[in-house]
């Protein structure tokens, strides 16, 4: 969701240079870092100090009973690019025992923290929770969440709108579609709104579909298999993960336009945009929305905006049409009869997007984000790569191979999909040998220049510099997504640490001291920007669910004239506050939850 910034408010307090937290947060800030979640038995561990000199620190580790296990200095590393203070790291890889520790630094009070053999499961069912309290149409039900307040009535139920019709912010005249309307009930809200939109949605239904395909070639498919997992279809005898992604991609296929339906589109030309008609058959909506944004907190059964439909675009059909193709691939075998529909499906939206290719989102109606995306040959290359690696037939890979984004691997994202194309091929077991191998063999080259960034940050996470976008933790976890690939394609343990490190600052392991994930950490996120997870705004809504990822430092955040007035001296992963307004750090989202969730699995897997 994006509200105007001026009604930011926010209390915040000045830790250090570069640094800001919450106001409760700020009392117990601490010097040594640590993931709050534990680390595994025979994994890497790391601890992170915040020290100025250059001379080491004499530390120890402890257990319940007192005795000393380890005891060492730690390694200056000095200033850390990303938040603009130095540090020290201190290896604590070798408590390898199962139990309570307690980390002493000289001057510093104590750390505790916990070793187990599998630290990650709880994480992983925390992280795909998030999706099933997502769901819309639905009731989220008692028995399936952690708490009662956490249940609630069923959303837009059913879901039943129309297209927009008459002047968008920027004036245009739009005429609507008659009596034209779809019935788009379920899928998942997107973020802290309840709108729903198909290139975020592709986006997060791919990354899961990818988490059960990678754990399925691994032959690790159990660890997500059926009855693991908080979700209604358990007990069916399909992967739960395959369940929580169906109810994403069964929305997207509402979202496809009818053969010889009418209706006006945006299509830019000579670098303008005009409304034209078509026969818009095959191409897909990008999104269902409110017609005004709604007050927060508003359960979802409350919202009393009329829903909207917003024109198709060529993006959201590819968005539509990759996962589609996705889908049959893993469906075929277990449901043949809707891996079948899935393909058709993707086979005429890509039709349709090369019929329309310029078909862009504008961002001119109030009540739902624009996710406007300008260039859209990566989600050519990525449909036409998914389709390929589906179906072997060649046209797609002649197609795949003509486009730009082709063997690239630029950071995953919804704007940026051509990584997710190059994952593809170079599983696709219809590809030649030679030609698979000189696209994994970019995969790995991406992964390295990743841990080369993480040599190079005092928090050792795969990416330095102190630029931090809205929703940086999201982007993070997607890096942890390519090294977890990697690993898998080589075996080398060096990319599942770099998955790990990115797991360890996520929930604790920062320069906030903060575990970004709610629920897991005696300081995680607890105010997040969400329209029912809202305690902080009102008494009468829940706080959020274990496993829910926020947004992450936004150095953007710092700039903005509704930021408090202390977070505009921080730097990088510094500008972060846990206030429910501050959206453009705090909100939540399904495209970022998702990679963290990636990563939870093929730690869970890989683990233990």
């Amino acid at each position: 969701m994006k509200l105007p910034l001026a009604l930011i408010a926010s209390t915040a307090l000045l830790l250090a240079p570069g640094v800001c937290m919450s106001a409760d947060a700020a009392q117990t800030a601490r010097d040594v870092q640590l993931t709050q979640v534990g680390f595994e038995t025979a994994g890497p561990k790391r601890a992170i100090v915040v020290e100025a000199g250059r001379a080491p620190i004499a530390f120890a580790v402890v257990d319940a009973k007192g005795k000393r296990v380890l005891t060492g200095r730690s390694q200056p590393f000095g200033p850390s690019g990303g938040v603009d203070r130095s540090v020290h790291r201190i290896d604590l890889g070798s408590v390898r025992v199962p139990g309570s520790y307690r980390l002493q630094v000289a001057g510093r009070p104590e750390r505790g923290f916990t070793v187990a053999d599998r630290p990650y499961d709880a994480l992983m069912r925390g992280a795909m929770a998030f999706f099933y309290q997502q769901r819309s149409g639905v009731p989220i039900r008692r028995d399936l969440v952690e708490r009662a307040d956490l249940a609630r009535p069923g959303g837009h139920r059913p879901d039943v709108a129309r297209c927009f019709q008459g002047k968008d912010e920027k004036g245009t005249q739009w005429a609507g579609c008659g009596d034209y309307q779809r019935d788009v009930t379920g899928g998942w809200y997107d973020a802290g709104d309840q709108g729903k939109y198909v290139v975020n949605g592709g986006v997060s239904a791919w990354t899961l579909l990818n988490a059960y395909e990678a754990a399925a070639r691994a032959g690790k498919a159990t660890v997500v298999g059926d009855s693991t997992l908080s979700v209604p279809e358990r007990g069916n005898g399909v992967a739960d993960l395959l369940d929580e992604a169906r109810f994403e991609v069964e929305w997207l296929l509402t979202m496809q336009v009818p053969a010889n339906s009418r209706m006006q589109v945006s299509e830019r030309k000579g670098g303008v945009d005009r409304l034209i008609e078509i026969d818009a058959g095959g191409l897909v909506h990008q999104k269902v929305a409110d017609a005004r944004w709604t007050g927060l907190p508003m359960a979802p059964a409350d919202d009393p905006q009329p829903r909207l439909l917003y024109a198709p675009t060529t993006a959201a059909t590819l968005n539509m049409a990759a996962v589609a193709a996705q889908a049959a691939r893993v469906w075929r075998g277990i449901d043949d009869a809707f891996a079948a529909k899935a393909l058709d499906a993707a086979r005429r939206g890509f039709k349709a997007a090369r019929a329309h290719p310029a078909l862009l989102a504008t961002s001119s109606f109030t009540g739902s984000g624009g996710y406007g995306d300008d260039q859209v040959a990566d989600e050519f290359y990525w449909t036409a790569a998914e389709l390929f690696a589906t179906t072997g037939e060649a046209e797609f890979l002649q197609i795949a191979r003509s486009l730009p984004g082709y063997g690239r691997t630029g950071d995953l994202g919804w704007g940026s999909l051509d990584m997710a194309g190059t994952i593809a091929l170079a599983h696709a077991a219809a590809l030649p040998d030679a030609e698979r191998a000189t696209l994994r063999t970019a995969l790995v080259a991406r992964a390295d220049a990743m841990l080369g960034e993480e040599a190079k940050e005092g928090y050792a996470i795969p990416r330095s510099g102190t630029r931090y976008a809205w929703g940086s933790n999201g982007d993070l976890a997607n890096r942890g997504l390519l090294l977890g690939t990697v690993y898998d394609l080589t075996g080398d343990a060096r990319y599942r640490a770099g998955v790990i490190d990115v797991m360890d600052y996520l929930t604790g392991r920062n320069p906030l001291d903060m575990s970004y994930v709610s629920g897991f950490g005696d300081r995680s996120m607890r105010a997040p920007h969400h329209r029912f997870w809202a305690k902080a705004a009102d008494p009468r809504y829940p706080e959020p669910p274990a496993g829910v990822l926020s947004g992450g430092p936004n150095s953007g955040f710092a700039r903005d004239q509704g930021a408090p007035a202390a977070l505009r001296s921080c730097v990088g992963q510094g500008c972060w506050v846990d206030d429910y307004r501050a959206f453009t750090v705090n909100e939540v989202a399904i495209n970022w939850n998702a990679p963290f969730a990636w990563d939870a699995v093929f730690l869970a897997r890989t683990g233990g």
